[in-house]
């Protein structure tokens, strides 16, 4: 698979560095170099680039200002020299966000995650448009941001799924650390299926899958103890009764 790119940065110095990193990588084909985000705004349009690396402090329109204007088919890594905008690239969905200087190493792992994200779309999109099959496969992945980084997410993979603070931890089989992503309960309730994940308490999800037992007010999954709230204890039971033999 080939990536279309472009670089926007306000210094020549970086756009030489960043076209030197891109002529290095086969999948990667360079498209443009601006270092005016207002001059670029046009030519990203009509030319459907793929993946941009973009500077976010720039003069007349910032990195931030222009990934909102562009089509969300275009994904966006910023290229920055400033730590503090990582947070708001999480809500404008970023792929990655690389601070300056940026060596070799992490500019290439970068494209390699960007690659991975085009590859996924690409293998749905074919899938979606076969219209042969009777019915299609459900989607197996979810994508979730974590530490700068969009992670590709197995259904299947998933034991439960916990609430702290302002951040959602997904436990996963066979890993000792939850991944960590900023988003809410209600939003990750939204994008799993009905049939395989339950919500039962304000602070936890369930794959239904991994319920090993339930006692009292808690199920048992992946031998963690979860507290079952009074207003999800019905559907909870109707589900496991519908089971029970």
């Amino acid at each position: 698979m080939q990536i279309s790119c472009a670089i926007i940065d306000d210094e020549p110095l970086a756009i030489e560095l960043l076209s030197n990193y891109v002529s290095r990588i086969p999948f990667l084909n360079l498209t443009g170099k601006y270092t005016s985000a207002v001059d670029a705004l046009e030519n990203i349009r009509n030319d459907h680039t793929q993946l941009l690396f973009l500077d976010i402090q720039m003069p007349d329109l910032n990195g931030l200002e222009f990934s909102r204007l562009i089509s969300p088919d275009t994904k966006v890594i910023f290229t920055t020299a400033f730590s503090e905008y990582a947070l708001e690239s999480y809500k404008i969905q970023a792929l990655d966000y690389l601070l300056k200087p940026i060596s070799f190493q992490d500019f290439l792992s970068a494209a390699d995650r960007a690659l991975k994200w085009f590859e996924i779309r690409s293998q749905h999109e074919g899938k979606e448009s076969d219209k042969t099959k009777p019915e299609a496969k459900e989607d197996e992945l979810i994508y979730v941001r974590s530490e700068h980084r969009l992670v590709a997410i197995n259904l299947t993979d998933i034991e439960y799924i916990e609430a702290l603070k302002d951040y959602v931890m997904i436990h996963i089989v066979g890993q000792k650390s939850p991944i960590y992503t900023i988003t809410t309960m209600h939003s990750m309730e939204t994008k799993l299926p009905t049939n395989r994940f339950m919500r039962v308490h304000r602070s936890f999800i369930i794959a239904l899958k991994r319920i090993s037992a339930l006692e009292g007010d808690t199920v048992i999954v992946a031998n963690r103890h979860i507290p079952v709230s009074r207003g999800y204890r019905t559907a909870l039971l109707d589900y496991l009764q519908s089971k029970t033999v």
